[in-house]
């Protein structure tokens, strides 16, 4: 970066050489190197600065004083301790990228322009570490790369000098901290583990829950669909006896009106009279008999003379016949 009459020497850290030639003479005629800049005095003074080509100087008057490299300058910036704001010592270390920007300025600005910006980030590093704990340490670093190189450079733009860059390479903490850390890391995989398996059996309830809830609802649609159609069926079969009732009445009304239906009914009559007593007390002890029960001619001999007064007086009959048969029921129990 400077280059100055001494003999070639060692930058910034011993492992890190960067060799500078002598100062080039005055031959009069000079061909300058791109990407350098040549500093010429006059009688002891600042004269000016050569650019890259061909240039010309005066013998004994001139001289070149300083040669500065304008490419972008790789500097390894040592290993040192900084304490964090919770009091954990660390072991930071970091390269820097500079390049030089005004040469005037980095020739008559500051004495070995690399050793101070070097010093400068030494000291911003151990700066910056102190505002943070260990933790936003490792997780700001590319916060913490910035910060440094806003600090460096508002120093350094009197050096003439623009720090472009600044990497942490290596971060060593305590081997307790290590251990420490690793057992808080091994407890966080626990924690999410614990988490993720309850979260599991949650998810898990909730879906037997569910399919719990969809199996109620399909059994009660189930069984409401099923007393619907035990409904319908049960009014069909109400509608179908009806209908069958309905066209016995009218066979027998059709049967009766021929010849020798009234002798067909009396024996109608008869055979139910037997059945009705044979069944008498088989289903209760409390038996209704009529006063004459062993009449049965007479019996029947009334019952078609309440069918023959009904088919005289038409539809409105059987009212009259059912009222007839509700009294000589009624003076039967009396």
């Amino acid at each position: 970066m400077q280059t100055q009459r001494a003999a070639p020497r060692l930058w910034v850290t011993p492992a890190q050489q960067r060799w500078a030639s002598s100062l080039p003479m005055n031959t009069v005629v000079l061909f300058v190197p791109q990407q350098e800049a040549w500093v010429v005095e006059r009688m002891g003074r600042f004269h000016r600065i050569l650019e890259p080509g061909l240039n010309f100087l005066i013998p004994i008057l001139d001289r070149v004083r300083y040669v500065q490299s304008l490419k972008e300058i790789v500097i390894d910036v040592p290993e040192q301790s900084a304490v964090s704001l919770d009091n954990v010592t660390l072991q930071i270390d970091g390269v820097l990228y500079l390049r030089i920007l005004d040469p005037f300025k980095a020739s008559y600005g500051v004495e070995e322009p690399e050793y101070a910006v070097t010093q400068l980030a030494q000291t911003t590093m151990r700066s910056e570490l102190g505002k943070l704990t260990l933790d936003k340490v490792f997780r700001e670093r590319e916060s913490l790369n910035s910060n440094i190189v806003h600090s460096i450079n508002q120093a350094s733009d009197e050096w003439g000098i623009r720090c472009l860059r600044y990497e942490i390479k290596d971060i060593h903490v305590p081997p307790r901290v290590k251990e420490s850390m690793q057992m808080q890391v091994e407890a966080e995989r626990k924690k999410r583990a614990t988490v993720l398996d309850s979260e599991g059996m949650r998810e898990a309830a909730i879906n037997v829950a569910e399919g719990q809830k969809r199996a109620q609802i399909l059994a009660s649609e189930g069984e409401k669909a099923e007393q619907i159609n035990k409904a319908a069926g049960e009014a069909q079969a109400v509608l179908a006896r009806a209908e069958a009732k309905a066209k016995a009445i009218c066979m027998l009304s059709d049967a009766l009106t021929q010849q020798n239906g009234d002798a067909a009914a009396s024996l109608s009559v008869a055979e139910q009279y037997v059945s009705a007593f044979s069944k008498l007390a088989k289903e209760s002890n409390t038996i209704l008999l009529p006063s004459n029960t062993g009449d049965i001619s007479g019996m029947i001999t009334q019952a078609m003379t309440i069918y023959s007064t009904m088919a005289k007086k038409g539809p409105k009959v059987p009212e009259a016949a059912q009222l007839k048969s509700e009294d000589h029921a009624n003076q039967s129990s009396q």
